[in-house]
């Protein structure tokens, strides 16, 4: 079996027709800022997301997509998942009230331990952007 994406079998064509947000909650806030990073983000634009998962969420101001290199780069915390679910380029993540930003993509550099989620939006960090521990995180 060959991976569906890599192939390029679904074009632009979207085949996630309905599904539930991910939600889960902080367990750490991060600060911190990196100009090369040297993230390397993989091919396939979802992800499957499992209750009880730790894993890190960290924001882009560049145009990143699947299968780029992501540099410029903002911590922002890792959160616990409550409610497993599939994640997809494209999701929007929250933050308690506070919109963050869009997936952009996933970098498998710390797997199996964490996934980095990549986001698209001001590159701010977790205390910049005033979160705390235990505050919720919605994706899709």
């Amino acid at each position: 079996m060959s991976d569906p994406y890599a192939r390029k079998m679904f074009g632009s064509f979207n085949p996630y027709y309905a599904k539930q947000p991910v939600i889960g909650r902080l367990v750490v806030v991060l600060d911190g800022v990196y100009e090369n990073r040297g993230l390397e983000l993989i091919k396939p634009p979802s992800r499957a997301l499992r209750q009880t998962e730790i894993h890190e969420l960290i924001i882009t101001d560049e145009e990143a997509q699947p299968g780029s290199k992501v540099n410029n780069i903002a911590y922002v915390g890792f959160f616990e998942i409550n409610q497993g679910g599939v994640i997809v380029v494209g999701d929007e993540v929250k933050i308690g009230k506070k919109i963050l930003g869009k997936i952009a993509g996933y970098d498998e550099t710390h797997m199996p331990n964490h996934l980095n989620i990549i986001m698209t939006g001001s590159k701010t960090t977790g205390k910049e952007f005033s979160l705390s521990v235990a505050d919720e995180v919605t994706i899709g």
